[in-house]
């Protein structure tokens, strides 16, 4: 029930808390105001890059815009690339309209440029809140968004490792308190030299090892060695097996 409780809380209601906070700092103590979303960068797609230079978050409207397009078989070739000084959201049309630019299609042996006043591009895949949510950061954002954050990253050839392991870790921090009182169990349980202190001190040390134990595993886990699942989980599995270990030689 309290491991339920923890995943609620880690998973949803502290990522509202600091969504919250950053509202209030903003709000209230002018501190952190962003009006403006600068360098900003992302793949769009597999084979398509969008870079941003600025991204005034009041007007909704996207500023020295560069939509890089390569070829799915060769991502090395760059086949086309659209810059524009503008960008702005169309809401009715649900297309990005870009203004004042060029468009380069390239070829093994040509490049070809136009020009254009303003030119209407269909089939990119974020609209204007998403450009702000791409720089968010994973503490903000609840399980759900993770798991949406992630599918995103997947879907555009990105890595969702690093993701996937905040998401699965939040849900196996929330067990860690059941598997650190089973470890413990058996330890307050025999009575040594030393009382209370000698007992706390040791348990003490094991949350700290324990907790070590889960930080260097999530670095293997976002250097590919382990996968997000297994990087979360594995300190609450070898420490509840060890245990299950230390309760069933107490009760012999």
């Amino acid at each position: 029930m309290i491991s339920a409780i923890s995943v609620y809380v880690g998973g949803y209601l502290v990522p509202l808390a600091n969504k919250h906070k950053v509202f209030i700092e903003q709000t209230y103590m002018k501190k952190g105001i962003v009006y403006f979303g600068s360098n900003i960068f992302f793949q769009d797609t597999k084979s398509r890059i969008v870079t941003i230079n600025y991204y005034d978050i009041a007007n909704k409207q996207a500023h020295q815009v560069s939509i890089q397009e390569f070829n799915p078989v060769d991502k090395t070739r760059l086949i086309k690339r659209t810059d524009a000084l503008r960008m702005r959201y169309d809401e009715q049309k649900n297309c990005w309209t870009l203004f004042n630019g060029t468009i380069r299609e390239i070829s093994d042996t040509a490049e070809v440029m136009e020009k254009f006043i303003e030119h209407e591009f269909y089939g990119l895949n974020f609209k204007p809140d998403d450009v702000i949510k791409k720089q968010r950061k994973p503490e903000e954002m609840s399980l759900a968004e993770l798991s949406d954050f992630a599918n995103e990253q997947r879907r555009t050839g990105n890595d969702p490792t690093s993701i996937l392991i905040e998401y699965q870790s939040r849900i196996a921090y929330a067990f860690a308190s059941v598997v650190v009182v089973f470890f413990g169990l058996p330890i307050s349980a025999n009575r040594r030299r030393g009382g209370l202190a000698i007992q706390f001190g040791i348990n003490l040390l094991i949350t700290f090892v324990y907790l070590v134990f889960m930080k260097v595993s999530q670095a293997f886990g976002k250097n590919g060695v382990l996968d997000p699942l297994i990087t979360a989980w594995i300190a609450n599995l070898v420490f509840l097996l060890a245990a299950a270990y230390n309760i069933k030689r107490a009760l012999k």
